[in-house]
């Protein structure tokens, strides 16, 4: 009796399709209603609150804040019901770009960071204590912020992102800035990236199907998964135009006319929640900003 092939497991991975489940890996622009505090928050205070934490966050320059951030960040997945798998399959797509930047800032960012004690000099690789400190933080910086932005999208639809933003931006009316135009190409944007990432995945198992070769290379080497995605890119700029074009004619079908005045269906109140998280937020920015850690 002939014996059946052995497969590893990367081969028995591939051929269950995990290595083309790029849906499972984008967790900016879905919306995963659990009913959380956070989900019924006001969102123009979410918006408020994620402004105000990715600035306090790529501020933060030592390691117990860029710590203590991401242990915040990973508190808000827990508040708002959502498992923490979500923000780490958020993270894995990042990895090979952070490990990227930390070896370019960790050869190249010599003159940003040349202080601290020196721990290799060899021709024009000057690594300190201060450069390792930058590619740290840095890499914790891109975590933090994945894990927001997450928290964000995952806890708030598109229609509230919308009209929060609409909200916050009215102000600059006065300068004759088409605000609700500007939110409304940020939440486009931000609901074409999983919808972007469907139509990758159907493409990449096509050209699979077809014997093209995806997935079989080891996640650390860059250049090859980047040749290996270069005959789906054409592609899927087409199916991009396609969709836009889709978009257009819907919106046209609705009598959507650019600038002109538009009711809105649902009218929010923060209440007294939404103020105590947004108090608390602040005072967590400004600790972050101010307070002297030693590290």
């Amino acid at each position: 009796m002939k014996s059946l092939p052995y497969f590893n497991k990367r081969e028995m991975r591939k051929i269950a399709g995990f290595e083309f489940e790029l849906t499972r890996n984008i967790t900016i622009g879905q919306y995963v209603p659990t009913g959380s505090i956070i989900h019924r928050m006001d969102p123009r205070i979410k918006l408020a609150v994620f402004t105000l934490l990715v600035i306090s966050m790529a501020i933060c320059d030592t390691y117990v804040g860029n710590f203590l951030a991401l242990m915040f960040a990973c508190l808000l997945f827990y508040i708002s019901r959502i498992p923490i798998s979500y923000g780490l399959s958020g993270v894995k797509p990042a990895i090979p770009f952070i490990l990227l930047l930390a070896l370019l800032q960790l050869l190249f960012y010599s003159e940003v960071a040349s202080g601290g004690e020196v721990l290799l000099d060899y021709g024009f690789i000057h690594i300190t204590t201060d450069s390792i400190r930058l590619v740290i933080v840095s890499a914790l910086r891109f975590i933090e912020i994945i894990f927001i932005s997450s928290v964000l999208t995952l806890s708030t639809s598109t229609t509230q992102i919308t009209h929060g933003m609409e909200s916050l931006l009215r102000p600059l009316r006065t300068v004759k800035f088409p605000v609700h135009e500007f939110a409304l190409i940020i939440t486009i944007a931000l609901r074409f990236v999983p919808t972007f990432a469907l139509e990758m995945e159907k493409m990449m198992k096509a050209q699979a199907s077809r014997g093209a070769e995806f997935g079989t290379g080891a996640w650390w080497r860059i250049v090859q998964r980047t040749k290996d995605v270069f005959p789906i890119i054409i592609p899927l700029f087409n199916v991009a135009m396609s969709r836009a074009e889709d978009l257009v004619l819907a919106m046209e079908s609705r009598c959507y006319v650019p600038g002109r005045e538009r009711s809105v269906s649902k009218k929010y109140k923060p209440s007294r929640t939404d103020y105590a998280a947004l108090m608390f937020c602040i005072a967590f920015a400004i600790v972050l900003l101010t307070f002297p850690f030693p590290y």
